[in-house]
């Protein structure tokens, strides 16, 4: 059911709520008709989506129109970013099954049975405003589903060609093209709220007002929480090594991703050595004087500003007027700070090549300073460390409020999963209850689903007492009561 992608302009709310309701409708046409798909044309449909974002010609003109656009991050990582970030997902969805049964457990007496959710609405953001819709759209499709992408307004050009390059490879395979449609533009609030209450199911990554808003909407929701991360070097890390993994970790698409690095806590024992690496690495410690300067341009009414973020350290250190020649060609700035809280700014998410810089005496005063930040802003979103003592990896695992623990790694490439790491591919990151999120995992293929059980019966396995409270009953002296 081929459809136009050329969008309407909407001028108030009930304009809003007819036009999303229109794309609504058409999506469970499509739906209906893609239901019947059997697990080799579904993944055939998946493939397709993916072949229109990563086939070179079409990755780098949506990567140039988004950098064009947003003003955020650069070309070639943007286009390096839709491309690993779509063939790992590709990768991770090769055999997986969601179609009819997907799992039987005879000795349970259950079948279970893939169901799709129906429309979903997606919610995506500016800084990925191409790997994000398209990480959505296959997941979404995966499941026999259809889906509405609600981009951001800076987003929304990269996401509207985006859309073309995926309509034109479902009408190769044959697919309804309403399978996968977008707002109409202009993009608002009144046609994304629309949408959220609308769907059978909202996913949400970026603004936590959108999250906020999608879990009081009344639709089911999965949203994602803020990143904040903070990485530990303790005193057995290997430390050029770990510099080279932070710099471009902090440094690629220039720090777009929630889960680069924000704050470094070092041990007191290699603080100095540490420092030295990660300024063979590129980066600049800047002075006191320097840092109040930054500060000020950095932070606009609490805010931080749009000719801040996702900028290369030589442009914003042109903007802030950094004058020193070491700051014309740094890969990144650090800023040394002792504090946490909003009157502490370095302390939060800087989505800008700007690190700030912990000392800690030992791993237990790290520990807590990690604590602090998290509380702060990013908790339950991921914490990272370079170490070879795997008892302080036990550690952060056990006790940290988070629900990654990056060992060894480049933090923004490992957290939402690597081709050297179990997680799956996905530029959504659940933080559980700690990031007040609905899931603790990678948002992936099986938050699409619904799942059918049968159940039938088996032989009986009904415990007696002395099975369930034998042991209890003996140890506090009951047995015979």
């Amino acid at each position: 059911m081929p459809s136009s992608t050329k969008v309407t302009q909407l001028q108030d709310t009930p304009d809003a709520r007819a036009a999303v309701a229109s794309l609504v409708e058409r999506a469970r046409i499509a739906q209906a008709e893609y239901e019947s798909y059997d697990q080799a044309r579904v993944d055939e449909v998946v493939t397709a989506v993916g072949w229109a974002l990563v086939q070179p010609d079409r990755n780098r003109q949506i990567s140039e129109l988004a950098v064009e656009t947003t003003g955020l991050g650069n070309v070639d990582d943007k286009i390096t970013k839709n491309r690993r970030k779509t063939m790992g997902l590709l990768r991770d969805l090769q055999g997986a099954k969601s179609v009819g049964v997907i799992q039987e457990l005879p000795e349970l007496g259950l079948v279970e049975i893939a169901r799709p959710v129906g429309v979903v609405g997606a919610v995506v953001p500016s800084t990925n405003p191409a790997a994000t819709p398209t990480n959505k759209t296959i997941n979404a499709l995966k499941g026999r589903n259809a889906i509405i992408l609600a981009p951001s307004p800076k987003g929304q050009a990269a996401c509207t060609l985006l859309l073309e390059f995926i309509h034109a490879e479902l009408d190769r395979v044959g697919a309804p093209r309403d399978l996968v449609q977008q707002l109409p533009t202009p993009v608002s609030k009144a046609t994304t709220y629309e949408l959220m209450s609308q769907v059978d199911l909202i996913v949400v990554t970026g603004s936590q007002n959108n999250v906020r808003s999608a879990y009081s909407s009344g639709t089911p929701a999965v949203g994602v929480g803020a990143g904040n991360v903070p990485v530990i070097i303790d005193e057995s890390a290997e430390l050029d090594d770990a510099a080279r993994k932070i710099t471009a970790s902090k440094t690629f698409d220039n720090a777009t991703s929630c889960s680069s690095e924000n704050s470094l806590v070092i041990l007191d024992a290699v603080y100095d050595d540490a420092i030295a690496a990660l300024e063979r690495s590129g980066g600049v410690m800047l002075t006191s004087a320097e840092k109040q300067q930054l500060e000020a341009a950095m932070w606009e009414n609490g805010n931080l500003s749009r000719h801040i973020i996702a900028r290369k350290a030589p442009e914003i250190a042109q903007r802030v007027g950094l004058s020193r020649s070491e700051l014309q060609s740094a890969t990144f700035f650090m800023v040394e700070e002792q504090h946490v809280g909003e009157e502490y700014p370095f302390s939060g998410e800087k989505l800008s090549p700007v690190l700030a810089v912990y000392r800690a005496k030992d791993f237990e005063a790290a520990f807590d300073q990690t604590r602090r930040l998290l509380d702060h802003q990013g908790k339950g979103h991921s914490c990272g460390i370079h170490t070879q003592d795997d008892a302080h990896v036990q550690r952060l695992g056990l006790e940290m409020p988070v629900c990654r623990v990056i060992v060894n790694q480049a933090h923004a490439f490992a957290n939402g999963g690597n081709f050297d790491n179990g997680l799956p591919f996905s530029l959504s990151m659940g933080c559980g209850t700690w990031g007040q999120n609905s899931i603790s995992d990678n948002m992936n293929y099986r938050h699409y689903l619904n799942i059918t059980r049968i159940a039938r019966t088996i032989p009986s396995n009904e415990p007696t007492m002395d099975d369930l409270f034998g042991d209890y009953l003996n140890k506090h002296g009951l047995a015979g009561t």
